[in-house]
């Protein structure tokens, strides 16, 4: 990338998130990640161009060093940070204006430090083969897997709803969302492929911003309410058929809709359980207790009779591990941060030496390390336990980005070959995909956040407790997926083959 023949015409809308807007390039796989600020400060900058390198820097660092550490390298790309031509960047932000979302307009791009952080486009993967079918990639915002165990949980609904499933009721009832999705984290963290099926069947259902299909680097399906251009089920379901059709040709010579969606959904289920490892070991989870959410909406009699775990290095026991840094749950976590706050109070100048802001390098991985099991009163323990909390944190909050490659036909039928040779059929078709697994999303959590999550976590369950789970009047009901689809007379039930 020649930073000074940087076009604004080369570069593309591509999304934004609370604190960055993602620019991808038309022709290379490259994409630029831009800060955002509020929209009140747009005419003058929040902060110097070293500052700004600074915390894109920091993105790098925590992602390099600590999250790597903790997540596995494979899943990882950090980036570098790069600065920009400024006319380049006000050019880039006047083009991109009318692409965004009008709920994210509160805040404007920077256009001020010219910084910005490039990553590869995972959304147009450069392992590409020679087909003519464009690749597709699956971004999906799993969130919190488990349920808190922790002494100092205040509210025992804490350990039977899970957070997501608390917070869709708030945030319908806020008009953050006009209706609740079904998708339960835990079911997709289970490891059991019938429940994870529902969770990705719930997810496309609605989508929200958690999930969200990109064809050719383009976002061809996500949140309604963010983009009036995206497809609608009975639409995806037309573009994902021709990616399906070779392996099921064989056997029908037809394919419904329902069965386009079961494949499409196996498939992303293999991805996301593969370890890549031929022998997989187990992730063992703490108790039952804490992998069954009672808002789910499969039966806890069929939760218990179909247990299975994660693969111990697959992309979701990774995450879930990480976030299984927060041992504490926010209540039990809130007065050691106070602890902290108390101690930088009196002696101001070791913010610096407790890393309370980076920088983001071994130090600060072994303080993550080496936290003592029991508080013994000190100070290292409150800092370390609040350095675990904001890693969880992040998990909690990532993306996995999931590119399928489509193989070729001499590859397809290379692969029934050798599972025919080894006895061992997934499923009653070929994959036929190339796949890459990635986590993206991954930037530190600042410490200031730590007491707003901390009056959230009052609210929600408070909510929920207070309506009985109970939608708000003037909520839209639930689409189930298959009423959208075509009225057609057949057998859904999804049958996983035994290898």
């Amino acid at each position: 990338m020649e930073l000074d023949k940087m076009d604004e015409n080369d570069w593309n809308y591509h999304g934004e998130g609370n604190k960055s807007l993602v620019v991808s390039h038309v022709q290379n796989s490259r994409v630029l990640r831009l800060l955002k600020y509020s929209a009140e400060d747009c005419e003058n900058a929040p902060q110097t161009t070293e500052q700004a390198f600074r915390q894109i820097q920091d993105i790098v660092d925590f992602s390099n060093n600590v999250m790597s550490s903790l997540l596995g390298e494979r899943f990882i790309h950090s980036g570098e940070v790069v600065k920009l031509p400024l006319e380049f960047v006000r050019q880039l932000s006047i083009k991109v204006q009318h692409q965004r979302p009008g709920w994210r307009c509160d805040k404007v791009m920077d256009i001020y430090s010219g910084c910005a952080l490039c990553l590869p486009n995972l959304t147009f993967p450069s392992f590409q083969h020679s087909t003519h079918t464009p690749p597709l990639c699956i971004e999906i915002k799993p969130k919190c897997g488990f349920l808190p165990s922790s002494r100092h949980v205040s509210k025992d609904i804490k350990t039977k709803v899970c957070r997501f499933c608390m917070h869709q009721h708030y945030k319908v009832a806020s008009g953050k969302w006009k209706r609740e999705s079904q998708y339960c984290p835990l079911d997709l963290f289970s490891g059991n492929k019938q429940r994870m099926y529902f969770a990705i069947k719930h997810l496309i259902e609605e989508p929200q911003n958690n999930f969200k299909i990109f064809k050719g680097g383009q976002c061809i399906y996500g949140d309604k309410e963010s983009s009036g251009d995206f497809l609608d089920v009975s639409s995806l379901l037309q573009h994902l058929r021709p990616y399906f059709l070779y392996g099921n040709s064989r056997i029908n010579g037809h394919l419904t809709n329902k069965t386009v969606l079961n494949d499409f959904i196996q498939v992303l289920v293999n991805a996301l359980l593969s370890s890549g490892e031929e022998r997989e070991e187990q992730v063992e989870r703490g108790g039952e207790g804490r992998s069954i959410c009672e808002a789910s909406l499969l039966t806890r009699e069929l939760i218990r009779n179909s247990a299975q775990s994660l693969p111990r290095d697959c992309v979701l026991a990774r995450i879930l591990q990480t976030q299984m840094l927060d041992n504490l749950d926010i209540e039990g976590l809130f007065p050691l941060y106070n602890r902290v706050q108390r101690h930088l109070e009196n002696f101001p100048k070791e913010r610096s030496a407790l890393q309370m802001d980076g920088p983001y390098d071994e130090a600060f991985l072994e303080k993550l390390h080496k936290c003592p099991a029991d508080d013994d009163g000190s100070i290292e323990y409150a800092v370390a336990k609040v350095h675990q909390y904001r890693v969880a944190m992040t998990a909690k909050d990532c993306s996995i980005m999931v590119s399928l490659v489509p193989s070729t036909v001499e590859e397809q039928d290379e692969g029934v070959s050798r599972q025919r040779r080894q006895g061992a059929f997934h499923s009653s078709r070929p994959p036929g995909f190339s796949f890459s697994v990635s986590i993206l999303d991954l930037d530190p959590k600042p410490c200031d956040s730590i007491p707003h999550q901390h009056r959230l976590d009052h609210k929600i369950p408070s909510y929920y407790l207070r309506t009985n789970g109970a939608l708000p009047k003037g909520s839209l009901p639930r689409q189930g997926l298959y009423m959208a689809l075509d009225r057609e007379r057949e057998d859904c039930t999804l049958h996983f083959h035994p290898v």
